[in-house]
């Protein structure tokens, strides 16, 4: 990794990457947002750091464990791999003040709008925040970029790679 700072593009997964089907946390209940494996790709070869962020409070909530939600994520990986797109980091919050899994039953400072993921992957990597993106389904999710010190789009859904050509004009203008 080159101390180059680069724009990052902050996708949250359930409803920008995948459809939001409530607690996915199995590649068999996955399904994919249409035009995510182009969208991806295009900011890859704009030059931008492609990261996902995302709350799991299927965690907190006994649905599935943390390592059910990094193996979905490799295979997440792996798959778009396929394509030709790259993620290069992924952060999730396992946290639920309504969890009844003890240890994850709290509000925690990496469940949005906290900016704590999209900060720790800052301290990760050489992000270069001016140039840099936060994608989101939800308002929390914008609320966690701007807390980070990142601009914000609110995606509606349909075709990923359309909206992602869209946001990398106005990041251009």
């Amino acid at each position: 990794m080159s101390s180059e700072r680069k724009p990052a593009a902050f996708l949250d997964r359930d409803g920008v990457i995948n459809l939001d089907d409530a607690y996915v946390g199995t590649r068999e209940r996955l399904r994919w947002m249409p035009g995510v494996a182009a969208a991806i790709k295009t900011l890859n070869d704009a030059g931008y750091l492609v990261f996902v962020f995302t709350n799991q409070s299927g965690v907190a909530r006994g649905f599935f464990t943390e390592d059910d939600v990094r193996a979905l994520h490799a295979w997440m990986r792996d798959e778009l791999a396929r394509d030709g797109a790259r993620i290069d980091d992924f952060r999730f919050c396992p946290h639920h003040p309504d969890g009844v899994v003890a240890g994850y039953d709290h509000e925690c400072g990496w469940r949005k709008p906290q900016p704590g993921m999209i900060l720790d992957l800052m301290k990760h990597w050489p992000v270069d925040t001016e140039r840099s993106f936060v994608v989101g389904d939800k308002q929390r999710d914008l609320d966690a970029g701007i807390a980070a010190g990142i601009k914000g789009y609110l995606y509606k859904g349909d075709n990923l790679s359309d909206f992602i050509d869209d946001v990398l004009k106005k990041q251009n203008a």
